[in-house]
C-alpha cells in the first residue's frame, strides 16, 4: 500500500462512471470516493488533495488539512460559494478535450442560426420543399464574451468557418486577428454584434449580466435580421424571463442555451416552447473523467516537485 495519502474525490457526476474509472486512477496513492457509503466513516484528516464538483457541505470539516483543491470542471463557482472555504490553491480543469468540445458546440450553434436550421426543421416536419437563402458567415459578426482558453479556441474555430469575430473581456486582451473590447467598451462591442456567445465565468459582475438592457444593445437589422444569444458559460449570468420576453417581443431572433438558472430546466419553463431556441442539457463541454484524473495527477506531480501549479483560480476575480 502506498505511503502517500489518497486523493479525496467528491464529484457529482455519473456515480457508476466515476467508480469504474477510479479503480485504475491515481495508482500511486489511491482515492477515496465520497459516493461510496463506506467513505462516510473514514478519517480524512490526513488527506492532502481533494477533487471536487458540487461537494458535500461538510467536506472541509472532515478534511481540514487539505493543501490543494481541484475543480472537476472549468468553472469554480460551486466551490467558491462554499462557506468556510480554506485558504489554499484552487485549480481549474483545463484540458484539450474539454476545450475542443466547447468549441464544437459554439460553432454548431452559430451555424444552425446562420443556416436557418429551425425553418428547415419545420419544413421537414410539414414535408415542404422550402428554399431558403441564408447569409454567408462573413456577413455575420460573432461577439465572444470571455477570452480565456475556451473563448480563444472558439474564436479561432469560428474564424475558420468564415465568421467575422470580435471579443470582449473584463480587462483588455490582445487576440491575434480580431478586434477586442474591455469592460468600458461593452456598448460598442454589443452594437457591432449579430450573434453574442457567452463563455464568461460566474462572478458578482456577471450575475444577471444577460438581461433586457443587454439584449436591447445588440445590433438590430444585420444580415440575420435580429440578433442571437448563445450561452454556455453559467446559467445565473442570464435572466431567463428577459430572454423569453426578448424573443417574443422581437428583440432577439433566437437563442442557444446550454446553461440555466435552475438545472434541470423545469418542464414548465417557457423556454421549451420557443421554436427559435435550441436547448442542450449542460453538456456542451462535459468533463471527461479520464482526462480530468490525468490533469489532477499532472498538477500534483508539479506541486510535489516544487513547481508552480497551473490554472490556479484568482479568488478576487472569481475564476
Amino acid at each position: 500500500m502506498s505511503a502517500r495519502p489518497p486523493i479525496l474525490v467528491d464529484l457529482k457526476f455519473d456515480p457508476e462512471t466515476v467508480a469504474r474509472i477510479l479503480k485504475t486512477a491515481f495508482a500511486d496513492r489511491g482515492s477515496i470516493n465520497s459516493a461510496d457509503p463506506a467513505s462516510k466513516a473514514l478519517d480524512l484528516t490526513g488527506v492532502d488533495y481533494a477533487l471536487l464538483w458540487k461537494p458535500d457541505a461538510d467536506i472541509f470539516e472532515r478534511a481540514p488539512n487539505l493543501k490543494v483543491l481541484f475543480s472537476g470542471g472549468a468553472g469554480v463557482d460551486s466551490i467558491l460559494s462554499i462557506p468556510d472555504l480554506p485558504d489554499i490553491p484552487i485549480v481549474r480543469f483545463v484540458d484539450r478535450s474539454l476545450t475542443t468540445r466547447m468549441s464544437e458546440w459554439v460553432v454548431m450553434q452559430c451555424l444552425m442560426h446562420l443556416r436557418l436550421q429551425r425553418q428547415h426543421d419545420r419544413d421537414q416536419r410539414d414535408r415542404v420543399w422550402g428554399k431558403l437563402v441564408p447569409p454567408e458567415a462573413a456577413e455575420i459578426t460573432v461577439g465572444v464574451m470571455g477570452l480565456g482558453i475556451l473563448g480563444q479556441d472558439a474564436v479561432a474555430k469560428l474564424r475558420v468557418m468564415g465568421f467575422n469575430v470580435i471579443g470582449w473581456s473584463r480587462s483588455k486582451k490582445n487576440v491575434e486577428g480580431i478586434e477586442t473590447f474591455d469592460a468600458s467598451e461593452l456598448d460598442t462591442f454589443l452594437s457591432k454584434t449579430d450573434i453574442v456567445v457567452g463563455l464568461l465565468p460566474l462572478t458578482p459582475d456577471t450575475s444577471g449580466l444577460y438581461d433586457k438592457s443587454f439584449f436591447s444593445r445588440l445590433r438590430q437589422g444585420g444580415a440575420l435580421g435580429k440578433p442571437v444569444f448563445i450561452n454556455a458559460g453559467r446559467g445565473r449570468s442570464q435572466v431567463q424571463a428577459d430572454i423569453v420576453a426578448a424573443i417574443e417581443g422581437g428583440v432577439l431572433g433566437g437563442a442557444s442555451l446550454d446553461v440555466f438558472e435552475v438545472e434541470p430546466l423545469p418542464a414548465d419553463d417557457p423556454l421549451w416552447h420557443l421554436e427559435t431556441v435550441f436547448i442542450t442539457p449542460h453538456d456542451a463541454a462535459i468533463s471527461e473523467e479520464n482526462a480530468l484524473f490525468r490533469h489532477v495527477e499532472t498538477q500534483i506531480a508539479r506541486f510535489e516537485r516544487g513547481e508552480p501549479l497551473q490554472f490556479v483560480v484568482d479568488r478576487t476575480a472569481g475564476y
